[in-house]
């Protein structure tokens, strides 16, 4: 029986998140007993530290296995509130915080209840797969502005100015942005925010992989440049980059209490609450999980430095040095039109194909981020990896003919 007249046409035009797709094929070909390194994973290679691990075996001993409120346990929304005071400059009350089954599932109920047939949303490519799907789901449309016009990533007030209409609703700001690396400074931010307020916007900021910034760089949250920017920001982070809790499952936002009440009215018709006693480790995490992930940040940077200088090594592959995050993004376009046998590369799709098949190396495709003329690769990984990944993907590139 053909089952596709049941689907809706809003879930078949949707495509399948390509970082996942990369990492299950890279995991089918490890099963097969194929020495696959894989550079397309999206969490860190870290153990959950154990005093978190400890706080999450207690919460079970003590019967902590029951629903909680939609919104969150009162200890991990106040944990919320003094970590975004502490580290943010934010003042916010509990009533301003929604936990949720992760970061995505906080921007997916954002979403839900910001978008509406329609309206559109802005996103800076190159971007996180997820938002353009997220806003079409919503019947909204994305609309895009390439920042690989500059060598650094740098917004263009002009360019974000020229897309702004009167059907515009949201910006969507991803600091340290995944794929790219890139932080975005006080100047860059002061511009999506006078845009925001000039034009009556609101603020969508995933600050899920802020404590993951390196060489000194400071890390700034929009909300704080001033109580007018903050009254339109929403907020969003988690504990799955910082603390190596991704399977945990915990995602949190903070914003206009409007707005945060109308996503947990969404959450308690969709999932209720968070996993009870993921929620008991998360208050763990942000209260004293600080030493473990700075120890995590320092082996990031210095994996960093050399997959980036490794990369900027290979013919064809040029990468500017990423502030934050665990992703490189080289441009590779350079190869496109080169050949393998009767293996012509067009596109990023062909070279990750190219060299999951000939490298045995997994990377992403920048197709999937809105920016065909490179590929993301993660230093989430052992340094040994990325050494010999690396060198497979050299003499790979060195079989292309021109």
């Amino acid at each position: 029986m053909d089952y596709s007249k049941f689907i809706v046409d809003k879930i078949k035009r949707m495509g399948e998140s390509q970082t996942i797709a990369i990492s299950e094929k890279a995991k089918q070909l490890k099963k097969q007993g194929v020495d696959v390194i894989s550079f397309a994973t999206g969490e860190p290679d870290f153990d959950t530290p154990d005093n978190i691990k400890e706080k999450a075996i207690a919460s079970i001993r003590a019967g902590h296995t029951k629903y909680t409120a939609v919104a969150g346990i009162d200890e991990l929304k106040a944990a919320v509130c003094a970590k975004l005071k502490r580290d943010n400059h934010l003042d916010y009350t509990p009533d301003q915080v929604l936990v949720s089954c992760g970061a995505k599932h906080t921007m997916y109920n954002i979403s839900q209840v910001l978008f509406d047939a329609g309206d559109e949303v802005i996103i800076f490519a190159p971007y996180w797969v997820t938002y353009p799907a997220q806003v079409q789901l919503a019947g909204a449309v994305p609309v895009f502005i390439d920042t690989t016009k500059s060598s650094d990533l740098t917004l263009s007030g002009d360019d974000l100015q020229n897309a702004i209409t009167d059907r515009t609703k949201a910006i969507i700001l991803c600091s340290p942005s995944n794929p790219s690396g890139k932080v975005y400074r006080q100047k860059e931010l002061e511009i999506v925010a006078r845009s925001a307020i000039e034009n009556d916007l609101i603020i969508i900021a995933d600050e899920i992989y802020e404590k993951l910034v390196f060489d000194d760089f400071k890390f700034l949250s929009i909300a704080a440049l001033g109580e007018d920017v903050k009254e339109r920001t929403i907020t969003v982070n988690g504990v799955a980059k910082a603390f190596a809790m991704t399977g945990w499952r915990i995602g949190y936002a903070a914003g206009p209490r409007q707005i945060i009440d109308a996503m947990r009215k969404i959450q308690g018709q969709a999932t209720s609450n968070p996993n009870s006693i993921a929620q008991h480790a998360a208050v763990e995490a942000l209260l004293e999980g600080s030493a473990s992930t700075e120890r995590m940040r320092k082996e990031f940077q210095r994996r960093r430095d050399v997959m980036v200088e490794s990369l900027n090594a290979i013919e064809g592959f040029s990468c500017r040095k990423p502030e934050g995050a665990f992703y490189a993004f080289p441009r590779v376009s350079p190869l496109y039109s080169r050949a393998f046998g009767d293996r012509i590369i067009k596109n990023s799709v062909d070279l990750c194909s190219y060299l999951l098949d000939e490298a045995h190396a997994a990377l992403v495709p920048g197709a999937a981020f809105g920016c065909d003329e490179y590929v993301r690769l993660s230093f989430a990984t052992d340094l040994e990896s990325i050494k010999t990944g690396l060198e497979r993907i050299k003499q790979a590139v060195e079989k292309l003919n021109a």
